[in-house]
């Protein structure tokens, strides 16, 4: 079943391509979409909630906004928080009450062009915006050129050598990765009926990734949820670093597995297919409404053998009865989300090291409690999508000393076994990383563990 037709969008100018700006090209960009624009953006930078949900609710109090509009909308906003940091500076000083307008003009002129925005548009900030577009970002500090807030940037400086082009990436919109769902097709045949439909309608950039064996990665963002693909359950929306993050578990058919921070259940899903729907999976997680998402996407996946709970914390009496039971763990342990700011760029602006001393202290909780549920001999796999070794390694190291009953396992070696080489993986042995810049992934950490028999 091949997805619908597409229609065709243009493709967003770079910034550099922008600072040639010339008002007088006639308009592209409506006064009404400047004017939603900045409106959003005085909400969103509030940063009060994630920025999609506020989003999804302004759009639902202006109904009337049409299609294309709530995309050039969408677009910009994400851009502005992608490069937000640029964008104050080269704003600054603005008037507060001016400030989200402009805000709003200078990121549609970066991302289309000065020439898209005729005066009429403008009216009177064309100066402004003018004088903000001719400003050199490379005689910015570092953490604006690196568009990040200063503790996170002085954070990553210290910690990697090539913290110069991560940063850059992280900047820049990611790929959209599908799961294909191996107990309902393959991936050939899929990939098969992406070209086909190609072929037949707008162009989609659809490709096998370059690790995951279940991978397909697509540069465009199609409708997804209106393919017959994707509402048969085929395929699943999840990063490739993340599909490689279950072949770490690698559960065998037949076995306890206890996914201890499921979420909407992502990599539940990715557990549940390699087992082939045997044996018994749970998925726990302390937030019942984000665990409720696991509940449509379980019932197109056609797995059988997921059993979703939501807990009250992690020393919940229905983790501690299955304590010394379960044959593979997998703690996809709450973080910064560092490695995602691709995907979730507002949320380096929401998150602090307040925050991440608060999540760190609970990293290591939730570790100790996961590691009581395994048996001897099994293996438990803690995994984040940070880019910190506050909340990766060091988390590890300190367990390790607290447990001598577990010893790591080379993560390289467990990938190898399933035939997945990764590059740069002697970099980080015997733990598993992957980053934006070397791995076209999104920023994932992984430690294998196994308990002593």
């Amino acid at each position: 079943m091949a997805p619908p037709p597409r229609r065709p969008r243009p493709e967003p100018r770079r910034a550099e391509d922008a600072v040639a700006y010339d008002g007088a090209h006639g308009s592209r960009i409506s006064s009404l979409v400047v004017d939603h624009l900045a409106l959003l953006l005085a909400q969103v930078l509030r940063f009060d909630g994630p920025a999609d949900a506020v989003m999804s609710r302004y759009f639902k109090q202006h109904p009337k906004l049409g299609s294309r509009d709530r995309s050039l909308i969408a677009e910009a906003t994400f851009d502005a928080l992608r490069r937000l940091a640029s964008l104050r500076w080269m704003i600054q000083p603005a008037v507060p009450q001016r400030a989200p307008r402009l805000a709003a003009l200078v990121t549609l002129a970066r991302q289309q062009g000065g020439a898209a925005l005729a005066p009429s548009v403008l009216r009177g900030d064309e100066r402004a915006v003018r004088h903000a577009l001719a400003l050199d970002t490379a005689s910015a500090p570092g953490a604006v050129r690196g568009e990040v807030p200063l503790w996170l940037f002085t954070r990553l400086t210290a910690q990697y050598h090539d913290a110069e082009p991560l940063l850059a990436i992280m900047a820049e919109p990611a790929p959209l990765d599908l799961r294909v769902n191996t107990l309902k097709a393959e991936r050939d045949a899929v990939l098969a009926q992406l070209r086909a439909a190609s072929r037949e309608h707008a162009p989609l950039d659809a490709a096998a990734t370059r690790y995951s064996p279940e991978g397909i990665r697509l540069i465009d963002k199609p409708p997804l949820t209106r393919w017959p693909l994707y509402q048969s359950g085929q395929v699943e929306v999840q990063d490739e670093g993340s599909q490689l993050i279950a072949r770490l578990v690698a559960p065998r058919r037949g076995e306890m597995v206890v996914d201890f921070c499921a979420g909407a259940g992502g990599k539940t899903l990715a557990l549940g297919a390699l087992m082939r729907s045997t044996g018994r999976l749970y998925a726990f997680d302390i937030n019942a409404k984000r665990l409720a998402g696991l509940g449509p996407r379980l019932k197109r996946s056609g797995l059988s053998s997921v059993h979703p709970a939501a807990i009250a914390n992690e020393n919940d009496i229905r983790v501690k009865r299955l304590n010394g039971k379960i044959d593979r763990v997998l703690v996809d342990a709450p973080c910064s989300g560092s490695g995602t700011l691709r995907r979730n760029p507002d949320l380096k602006w929401r998150f602090d090291e307040t925050e991440l001393a608060r999540v760190n202290a609970v990293q290591g909780n939730v570790l100790r409690a996961a590691a009581r549920l395994l048996k001897p001999g099994g293996r438990l796999v803690y995994a984040t999508c940070s880019l910190l070794a506050l909340e990766n390694q060091q988390v590890i190291e300190q367990f390790l000393a607290e447990q001598p009953q577990f010893v790591p396992v080379d993560a390289t070696a467990v990938l190898a076994a399933q035939g997945i080489t990764i590059d740069h993986a002697a970099r980080f042995a015997p733990w598993f990383v992957t980053l934006p810049h070397l791995h076209g992934t999104d920023g994932f950490f992984a430690a294998v563990l196994e308990r002593k028999a």
